[in-house]
């Protein structure tokens, strides 16, 4: 399954940000070596030495879920979560900063990431987590003085701010993030063949236009629903589809849309909360060719 990427900065209106392309993400570190996740509850899963100290990843001693890890620092248990990874020690300004990924298990949610660093001059360990609700949505990017939380943002949803973290300010409000397709790009620019969820589809000028008149107050719920996805696949006739569903709980909200370039239509088909499922258009004005890659029921 493919979540939603972070959408192309053509695709982002950005305010009250500075230097933001400073924050491209950076490939992910190799994280210590780790043992098998079956060991018993006292073996180390990995150590990794800071400032001073060491942290560990063991097996969680509780029975729920979001028990299964823990993090611990010199021998004390700071988080638990279902997973928990070493992400990278890197530098912000003058000051050594540990990243570690706590994720819950949710279908399609991010890590969220635990800051620690200590301040110049004391021995306390210092921590600040990126984000505090039950699915990570924040995509994190790393400069040389400040580390970046940044939204996904979707057609028909509000803005959303991107949160800054440096060792002095701690978390702050950035900016904020408004989605925006690519400007001037038509039916004839559309090209879903690079590993996109259909979702990627309103990142075109054209497909947002119509999809916004379409769908109307809709246009948000069938974006989210379609997060999660498979990679496009084309008709005989070469129109493009694809079907999703929301992060964390995939039973919360199912979608399917199809793109039809040389036509100039677009279809939709949404599941939601359990609520009467509803199609634009209605189903019987679909060609039969995308009515059979629906696939009843989703």
């Amino acid at each position: 399954m493919r979540l939603f990427p972070r959408l192309l900065a053509a695709g982002l209106l950005l305010t009250g940000l500075t230097e933001i392309a400073l924050a491209q993400e950076p490939a992910a570190q190799d994280a210590p070596a780790a043992t098998n996740a079956s060991a018993n509850a006292n073996e180390k899963l990995a150590s990794v030495p800071f400032a001073g100290g060491t942290f560990t990843i063991t097996e969680g001693n509780g029975d729920e879920p979001p028990e299964r890890m823990a993090l611990n620092y010199e021998g004390k248990e700071i988080a638990h979560d279902y997973f928990i990874s070493f992400n990278r020690v890197t530098k912000i300004g003058d000051i050594d900063v540990a990243l570690f990924n706590l994720e819950n298990g949710g279908a399609g949610c991010r890590p969220r990431v635990l800051i620690f660093w200590k301040k110049e001059g004391s021995a306390t360990l210092q921590s600040e987590r990126s984000e505090e609700d039950d699915c990570g949505q924040l995509w994190m990017a790393v400069a040389d003085d400040v580390i970046y939380f940044m939204p996904d943002v979707l057609p028909g949803g509000d803005s959303k701010s991107v949160v800054q973290w440096t060792p002095l300010g701690g978390l702050a409000t950035a900016g904020r993030l408004s989605f925006a397709p690519d400007p001037n790009t038509g039916w004839d620019d559309i090209d879903l063949s690079g590993g996109w969820g259909i979702v990627h589809a309103f990142t075109n000028e054209a497909v947002y236009k119509t999809a916004e008149k379409m769908l109307g107050g809709r246009l948000f719920n069938v974006a989210e629903s379609l997060l999660i996805s498979e990679d496009v696949r084309k008709t005989r006739s070469g129109v493009f589809y694809g079907s999703g569903n929301k992060p964390h709980n995939s039973s919360l909200g199912r979608a399917f849309m199809a793109v039809d370039a040389k036509d100039r239509k677009l279809y939709f088909y949404l599941e939601s909360d359990g609520s009467e499922p509803q199609a634009w258009p209605a189903l019987k004005d679909w060609p039969k060719e995308i009515k059979d890659e629906l696939d009843l029921p989703l």
